[in-house]
């Protein structure tokens, strides 16, 4: 639950936030259909990752055996690189999309293009909301509780709406800069989990060896398969009995991560 309130609450405040960008230039600069063509846009967006969401489990449905195995594999790592790459084009990006989103209005505006204002609101909404699709299925592979999964998803997205409204308020005690830096490091770190889930599978396929297994075992001290090391597993990727593969592949990860983010900041 706790895993899935937190990628709602994350991705639904970043939409809010692009619809209450966009909301407020169009309120600056009234345009005919401006408002109307936003939450056409809007609704059309949520549609897409719904529609995501649907084609998904019905290519689960229609798979079984190996070709699901393989399909669910490789969800994890698609899920696993889609917060990597949203978390570092965020930290690169961030600043700038403010203006980049206002930039675009401004020309759709001035082509008196309601449809131009709808797709810049569409395809902003669609990419959180198919985001947060990915993620959740990912999730629901790692969960026992269709229904933990929809109350997490539901607090988070509650969560969302009141840190977007504190957001728009200008409360002091939201910082949105180190807002997103915090939570950006915690989705990297529950990318990492995903990474190790889908690697699990790929050695459990005998398509990766394991080259020590365990390399230790700390189930002494915290177990993995009770629920206090499950949930720190589910968010972190901890395993009691690691193998090796499975760890080289976890350093390198967060190798890949601090040199891509390294190299951000000296452009900057």
């Amino acid at each position: 639950m706790g895993n899935a309130l937190f990628v709602v609450w994350r991705e639904s405040v970043e939409a809010m936030l692009v619809i209450g960008i966009l909301y407020a230039w169009l309120r600056r600069n009234p345009a005919d259909g401006g408002l109307r063509a936003l939450w056409t846009g809007v609704g059309a967006g949520i549609g897409l990752a719904l529609a995501l969401g649907w084609a998904m489990l019905a290519a689960q449905d229609e798979l079984s055996g190996q070709a699901l195995e393989w399909f669910q594999t490789a969800i994890l790592f698609v899920a696993a690189g889609l917060i990597t790459q949203m978390v570092l084009w965020m930290a690169r990006h961030g600043r700038a999309m403010k203006g980049q989103l206002e930039a675009g209005l401004a020309r759709a505006a001035d082509r008196g293009s309601w449809l131009g204002i709808a797709t810049i609101s569409a395809l902003a909404i669609a990419r959180e909301g198919a985001e947060t699709v990915i993620f959740l299925y990912g999730l629901g592979l790692e969960q026992d509780s269709v229904a933990s999964l929809a109350a997490g998803a539901l607090a988070g997205f509650v969560l969302a709406a009141f840190t977007a409204w504190a957001a728009a308020r200008g409360l002091r005690f939201l910082d949105q800069r180190r807002f997103f830096q915090i939570t950006g490091l915690l989705l990297l770190v529950f990318a990492a989990a995903l990474l190790v889930s889908g690697v699990e599978r790929v050695i459990g396929m005998g398509l990766l060896p394991t080259l020590v297994d365990p390399l230790w075992d700390t189930s002494a001290l915290l177990d993995d398969t009770l629920p206090t090391g499950r949930m720190l597993a589910n968010l972190t990727g901890y395993r009691a009995q690691p193998s090796l593969m499975l760890l080289l592949i976890y350093v390198a990860y967060w190798a890949v991560v601090s040199f891509a983010k390294s190299r951000m900041q000296r452009r900057v």
